[in-house]
């Protein structure tokens, strides 16, 4: 179940919030800037499908996302580098959804983590420049689509700051 967490930066063990409801978690993330959404696939997925087929599953919605922001390239991603584990930000939109499996997507906004798990069926568009950090467990099962402003390879701006080592886990 996806699930939105809010704590106080200087209180990693005690959250202020937890969120279960798909409309709290999008209307308390919405007031960040940050859109949450969850979409049925238009097609059934078969276990093993190759990148087209998961992406052809939810063409028009990802057509439509694409056209509304101007995003020009999508990837199907399956594996995630530990790395993300670290406090980053992005020059461009971070936006991630979750065909199958999960990730903990941890956002830092002023002195707040918004702590989003997103599972099966949910859309995660983080604007560029949030920092926040992403784990995907310590044996990763997921397949998420990936949109992108930029033909090439986003960078992580990492940001050094070693928060992300007070909250849990993924698979804490």
């Amino acid at each position: 179940m996806s699930s939105l967490t809010v704590y106080h930066q200087s209180t990693p063990d005690i959250p202020n919030k937890v969120l279960t409801h798909l409309e709290d978690i999008a209307a308390t993330l919405a007031e960040q800037g940050v859109r949450f959404e969850r979409w049925q696939a238009e097609a059934p997925i078969q276990p093993g499908a190759n990148e087209q087929q998961v992406i052809s599953a939810y063409q028009q919605r990802i057509d439509a996302l694409m056209t509304e922001q101007g995003y020009r390239q999508v990837d199907v991603l399956r594996e995630a580098h530990t790395s993300l584990r670290n406090e980053h930000t992005r020059g461009e939109d971070l936006v991630r959804f979750f065909a199958a499996g999960r990730g903990l997507f941890t956002l830092h906004i002023e002195d707040y983590l918004y702590a989003v798990l997103c599972e099966k069926g949910d859309l995660i568009v983080v604007p560029a420049g949030v920092k926040h950090w992403i784990d995907m467990g310590e044996e990763p099962r997921f397949v998420a689509i990936r949109l992108f402003n930029q033909a090439q390879a986003q960078v992580e701006n990492f940001t050094g700051d070693k928060i992300a080592e007070a909250f849990p886990r993924l698979d804490d």
